[in-house]
């Protein structure tokens, strides 16, 4: 995982190289944006480095196992005097020497763990920690995925409805002229010249608000990816819906079981949960270590002075704890209480996750009516704007019924655009939810996508 994000991350910087000698802001595909994500966001940067972290837990708790070994030097000037007894040649007096001397004392020592039930379940919670890490950290980079197509799609749809909206209003324009052309001959009405200006207030009004929309949601874009666009890849005409990896819901809900990180992370948080209760347990089990040193000391006191001595020594040393206040047994009560907490967020994971993956399954499989019936609304909405054109010419149909029908296609159109983008949306969460999400079906995203000529 490490190398792929390293490979992308270089990817990224070139795109953002290129980006940057335009000197100005250039359109963006779907992948591209992906690239830039993996470089620049935030949120992913700081799951990178918690994930650099989280690799450390299992060296931390191996390092319990392994040997200690540990050197000491020490020197000193000393001056000391002793007084001894009388002596026959001090004439009764106490006998008084002063020294002055140099002291030096090295010691090397090794201490090895032989039995200790604390340090072998940190070693093993160590490992936990670190594969309930990795987890977080796959959690976190599909999250980046879903959060980028649903940035990059809200753009790209704001844009498409801000180009419907400058359609209408031009529509409105040019109908506003009709009136007044006919106007002037005396076959049309002041009503009609009023009620076109009145829809092209609200289309004006409209275009603003669109255009407003655009720039937000640009810029929540440009947070992720770091890099501005003035152009988004449009949607290709030829929309062809997926055919689907697996048909029933038990059958997602089978592979995410096994597949989603989330899943996963807290399986293991409940495992990290298990070990603590047996590192509380380990504090009224022995413990036994083995100790071997290496002491060469001169002048270490003023009894030994002038004298280099050397002792090695190797021995084992056996701890049998007996009472501690009650610590063990609060602290594993603790640890008991800890576990179950973690084993009911587990359950409480899959749940969450059961019910985000039927919703996303829903999804999917009402698109292709969905996406057909609104289709088939807009052909037909297309079809009433020109018989109601025709009609106002015959008579039969007046202005308003024109600015309704037109009014009808721009809604079904941005119906239609939405939910081709809802159905990506949920093309790709689904396989989140699953677990299953990877590269190959961000790009099979990008595919429903094409740069604007």
């Amino acid at each position: 995982m490490k190398k792929s994000w390293k490979r992308l991350s270089l990817i990224a910087s070139a795109t953002s190289i290129l980006l940057a000698s335009a000197g100005q802001a250039s359109a963006i595909g779907l992948l591209q944006a992906y690239e830039a994500a993996l470089l620049n966001d935030p949120t992913y940067r700081s799951a990178v480095s918690e994930n650099i972290a989280g690799q450390e837990f299992r060296k931390i708790g191996r390092a319990g196992l392994l040997p200690s070994i540990q050197f000491n030097y020490g020197t000193g000037k000393n001056k000391a005097d002793t007084i001894g007894p009388p002596g026959l040649f001090t004439g009764g007096k106490p006998t008084i020497n002063e020294y002055e001397y140099t002291s030096l004392t090295n010691t090397l020592s090794l201490r090895q763990v032989l039995f200790n039930l604390d340090t072998t379940a940190r070693y093993k919670q160590g490992i936990a920690q670190t594969n309930y890490s990795d987890a977080i950290f796959s959690a976190r980079s599909k999250d980046l995925m879903i959060r980028l197509v649903t940035a990059y799609a809200d753009t790209k749809f704001a844009e498409d409805q801000l180009d419907l909206y400058r359609a209408q209003r031009d529509a409105l324009a040019e109908q506003k002229r009709i009136n007044e052309r006919m106007f002037e001959k005396g076959e049309g009405t002041k009503t009609d010249m009023l009620e076109t200006q009145a829809k092209l207030d609200v289309a004006e009004a409209q275009v603003l608000e669109a255009g407003d929309n655009v720039t937000n949601l640009r810029n929540t874009l440009a947070a992720i990816t770091g890099l501005e666009s003035n152009q988004l890849d449009s949607l290709r005409a030829d929309f062809q819906l997926a055919p689907a990896a697996l048909n029933t819901f038990e059958e997602w809900m089978t592979v995410a079981t096994e597949n989603n990180p989330e899943i996963t992370a807290a399986k293991y948080s409940l495992e990290v949960a298990e070990h603590e209760i047996s590192k509380s347990k380990a504090g009224h089990a022995p413990r036994l270590e083995l100790n071997a040193s290496y002491n060469r000391s001169v002048s270490d006191s003023v009894t030994n002075y002038s004298q280099d001595q050397t002792v090695k020594s190797i021995g084992v040393q056996l701890v049998i704890p007996i009472y501690s206040g009650g610590y063990v047994n609060a602290i594993t009560n603790q640890s008991v209480a800890n576990r179950d907490k973690a084993r009911a967020e587990l359950d409480s994971t899959r749940s969450r996750i059961g019910i985000e993956l039927r919703r996303q399954h829903n999804a999917l499989q009402s698109s292709a009516t969905k996406i057909a019936a609104l289709q088939k609304s807009v052909n037909s909405s297309s079809l009433l704007v020109e018989a109601t054109k025709q009609s106002v010419k015959g008579g039969v149909r007046i202005n308003l019924d024109v600015l309704s029908a037109e009014q009808q296609l721009v809604a079904a159109r941005r119906d239609l655009a939405q939910a081709k983008y809802n159905y990506l949306i949920s093309f790709l969460k689904l396989r989140v939810a699953a677990g299953t999400v990877n590269v190959e079906d961000l790009q099979t995203v990008a595919g429903y996508f094409s740069p604007i000529n």
